[in-house]
């Protein structure tokens, strides 16, 4: 018996290479990309019949003259609160 502890085998060079570091615009494109996705997932979610999304598409389709005039009045006001 020896009392030698045995060493870990070699490590060579090629077995695992290091990350090649990526650039700014690449980093720009994939955080894009996952704020798209995100988005995407919450109007898919917004769109399933009772919620909010899916109520505002049904009332325009029924009455779109209406919607139409609510969201002109809207837009009105909140440009005349926000030049003041």
């Amino acid at each position: 018996m020896s009392d030698e502890i045995p060493l870990a085998p070699f490590l060579y060079d090629g077995l695992d290479p290091p990350r090649q570091p990526k650039s700014a615009i690449a980093e720009v494109t994939e955080a894009m990309k996952g704020t798209a996705g995100w988005i995407n997932d919450a109007i898919e979610a917004g769109r399933r019949p009772g919620m909010p999304l899916s109520i505002l598409t049904n009332i325009a389709r029924e009455a779109p003259l209406g919607s139409l005039l609510v969201a002109f009045v809207l837009g009105v006001a909140i440009g005349r609160r926000r030049l003041r």
